[in-house]
């Protein structure tokens, strides 16, 4: 929700291309001083002021690009390291495809202290930089205090959202309501501070920086009423449309002949993104397919040997947009286990739906084995290279538990399935997927070629340690 102001991103911009444009220079002399390799003599390693003009313009318009100026996307430290080595890895593969075109005499060892100088320093300098103004008694991020106008069900959420954005800067403040009369102060959206007409006495009494409304459409004259009340003051107002429900997690806005369209069933990874990952999605499955073969063929006959019945156990799951599929899966239990569900399956003591359960009586002796090791997913890449899964995101959810899903659930399947996700690094059986739906859609939210190859990373520690398997 923060935004840096313009003064701070004119010095961070500064700050990284003198720091980037350091690293050049330093690199220059690294390789001159250095004897490595083949020694050089200056002229051969000194570099003319283009080439410095060239790293300045790539970088710039690199960085701008890949939002490392939004705060959004850099409030955690980590989250920023990540923005900026991504970042620093596009304008390298830029900037060596300029100097393949033009300036090939640049020495490659060069190229190399470059790159690994700037992306250091440029962290590190970030890193010094938050702890600089932590030593000066500043919060990083800055907070902002939020108050919500709307103690219904779009209210509750939103309150959820800024809780959940704590670590982030966002304080929550409290909430106003038109029906103050029918609610109580402990309403489980937030402390009710007043009714709206309330508002702009209470932005100024409790310092609020920001006023969020989530009324009902009907109530848009309200709104309209009370951005005017607000016009004289510091804060800013943002709206959460009531048509929340039928909206994906990343709606897009483009002008129609001056008219802004909102996409609602947009797909959530798009373009060049999709590309990315399918193309991911089909080198790797393709490599494991062919170093696993043999492990995958001990285990169907292993399966055959342990109980009756076929290797290989078919399922309908549902995956994007909700359309149905063939899920691939190593036989884990008795033959005739879809029969017996109802005698496992049930709701705990608040209704809530349960048909994993740790001891479950139809797994095979084989089954726990190779489902504590993920093994028995293994016939899923099959899925993947049909384009029916990915490698990275939500769970196939079966067709039964979708019919209880409430409508924001459903926009779990704006993205392809996914053989390991958010969820699944976060508790797989032990958190039950149909139960957190929010982590599927912190990932779809949060979706970047980074942040699947963090997942898959700790899913590798995961499987070998089987926690939450069963």
């Amino acid at each position: 929700m923060r935004k840096l102001d313009t003064n701070t991103v004119i010095f961070l911009i500064v700050s990284d291309l003198a720091i980037t444009l350091l690293a050049l220079f330093t690199a220059i002399q690294a390789r001159y001083w250095l004897h490595f390799g083949v020694q050089l003599t200056w002229e051969e390693v000194a570099q003319p002021w283009t080439i410095y003009v060239l790293v300045a313009l790539i970088w710039g318009v690199t960085f701008v690009m890949a939002q490392v100026y939004d705060a959004r996307r850099t409030a955690r430290a980590l989250d920023e390291a990540q923005v900026i080595t991504w970042a620093v890895a596009v304008a390298c593969l830029v900037f060596a495809g300029v100097l393949y075109l033009t300036f090939r005499e640049v020495p490659r060892r060069l190229f190399f202290y470059f790159v690994v100088g700037d992306l250091v320093m440029l962290v590190g300098f970030r890193v010094a930089l938050r702890a600089a103004l932590r030593y000066a008694g500043r919060r990083d991020p800055l907070p902002r205090r939020v108050l919500i106008v709307g103690a219904g069900r779009l209210g509750r959420r939103v309150a959820e959202g800024v809780r959940a954005q704590g670590a982030r800067g966002l304080i929550l403040v409290g909430c106003v309501d038109s029906e103050v009369g029918w609610l109580s102060p402990d309403n489980p959206a937030a402390p009710l501070l007043g009714t709206i007409q309330s508002a702009p006495s209470l932005v100024k009494q409790h310092a609020v920086d920001e006023v969020i409304c989530a009324l009902p459409m009907r109530d848009h004259r309200v709104i309209e009423s009370l951005v005017v009340a607000l016009e004289d003051q510091p804060v800013r107002v943002r709206i959460v449309p009531d048509f929340l429900d039928l909206a994906m997690s990343r709606t897009t806005i483009e002008d129609f002949n001056g008219l802004p369209l909102v996409g609602l069933r947009d797909p959530a990874i798009d373009g060049f993104d999709r590309v990315v990952k399918r193309v991911f999605d089909l080198v790797i499955s393709a490599i494991t397919l062919l170093v696993t073969w043999p492990i995958m063929l001990v285990i169907a006959v292993a399966i055959k040997l342990d109980s009756p019945g076929p290797a290989v156990f078919v399922q309908a799951r549902i995956g994007e947009n909700g359309q149905p599929f063939r899920m691939f899966k190593f036989r884990s239990m008795v033959l005739d286990a879809e029969q017996l569900a109802p005698t496992v399956a049930g709701e705990d003591d608040n209704g809530v739906l349960v048909h994993k359960v740790p001891d479950d009586p139809r797994v095979t002796r084989l089954g726990r084995i190779i489902r504590r090791m993920s093994l028995d997913e293994l016939p899923q890449l099959f899925n993947v290279l049909r384009g029916e899964m990915s490698l990275v995101g939500p769970r196939p959810e079966l067709p039964r538990l979708v019919e209880r899903y409430e409508t924001w659930q459903r926009r779990r399947f704006a993205v392809p399935p996914g053989m390991t996700g958010w969820w699944q690094i976060n508790g797989r059986s032990d958190h039950l997927m149909h139960l957190h739906t929010e982590d599927d859609l912190y990932y779809i939210q949060n979706y970047s070629p980074l942040l699947d190859l963090q997942i898959l990373w700790r899913t590798v520690g995961i499987v070998l340690r089987g926690r939450g398997a069963f």
